[in-house]
Formats: structure tokens, sequence, C-alpha cells
């Protein structure tokens, strides 16, 4: 049965130019644009996920879909790529990100500063200021949560702790 709930969950994939890359986003739930949606359906908290090594989305959508089945499919939840793991296929829509104002421009985009400023990027873009995020890093992807905290103290982030005592 469990099963059978996963596979009916929407997950809407995109691909994204984000800092002239080329950038993979899987979005789990029916919210695949939460900027320009200003009903009173809009989600107050995003589930953010940043993958490990290789950076590949997909690996992830299992677990995407159990989080957003376990919230009662209240939050979307988006798993993004590294920037320049994953290209979209042919004839596949790329879609332009709006400019971050406050960005410089990347020059290692690939290193791990590269990565943070990408996923910073995309938050700032992609994401209204006044929406909740909890992020989610898995392996790399944990050194990337924990550096855009330092580096983005204005964005309303949480941080699941896992094995914390109450």
């Amino acid at each position: 049965m469990d099963s059978e709930i996963k596979e009916e969950i929407p997950v809407h994939e995109e691909f994204i130019l984000c800092c002239g890359v080329e950038t993979q986003v899987l979005k789990c739930g029916p919210w695949t644009d939460l900027i320009n949606n200003q009903s009173g359906t809009r989600p107050k908290l995003l589930i953010f996920i940043i993958p490990g090594n290789p950076g590949f989305s997909p690996l992830y959508v299992p677990f995407a879909k159990a989080l957003y089945s376990t919230t009662k499919r209240r939050f979307p939840v988006w798993i993004i790529s590294h920037a320049g793991h994953a290209l979209a296929p042919r004839g596949k829509k790329v879609l332009k990100s709006s400019e971050d104002p406050n960005a410089e421009e990347i020059k290692d985009i690939y290193g791990l500063h590269g990565q943070v400023e990408h996923k910073l990027a995309f938050l700032r873009t992609q994401v209204p200021k006044e929406m909740k995020l909890v992020v989610i890093g898995h392996s790399i992807g944990s050194y990337f949560s924990l550096e855009i905290l330092k580096h983005a103290p204005e964005l309303p982030l949480t941080l699941p702790t896992l094995g914390a005592k109450k």
C-alpha cells in the first residue's frame, strides 16, 4: 500500500539555467512555481534536498516522495542537482532563472565554493523570501547546507537534526 501511495505522488522535472549552468530540479507536489503563485494555496514551508555526490537528483525521488507523503502532502519537496552534474535531454526546454541582484560572478562554479553559491542563487531567485526552508543535505550536500547557513543568515533555514535528545 505504501508503494502505491508513493507512485501516485506527482514529481515534476525542470531544467533551470542557474548561474549560467543547466540545473535539474525535481519538484514533488503540485507547486512548481512558488514565486509567481500568490494564491492562498501557496505553502508556508519548502523541504529542499541537496544531494551528495554524484549530485544526481533522481536517486533521491523515493526519499522525497516518502517525505511528501509523511507531511500529508502539505509541503513541497524539491531536489536540486549539483551544477554541471545533469544536462537537459535534447529537446527539453531549459528555463531561465531570474538573476540574483546580490550575486557575484562565480569563477569556480564546479568547485566547493561555487556549488554553495549555485544553491544560494537558486534559493534567492526561486523561493519567496518569507517561505521557511527545511534543508536536508546528504554527504557533501550537508557541507553545502552548513555553508549556506553561514553565508546567508537572512534565509529562514532550518536543518533537521537526527538523533537529538528531547
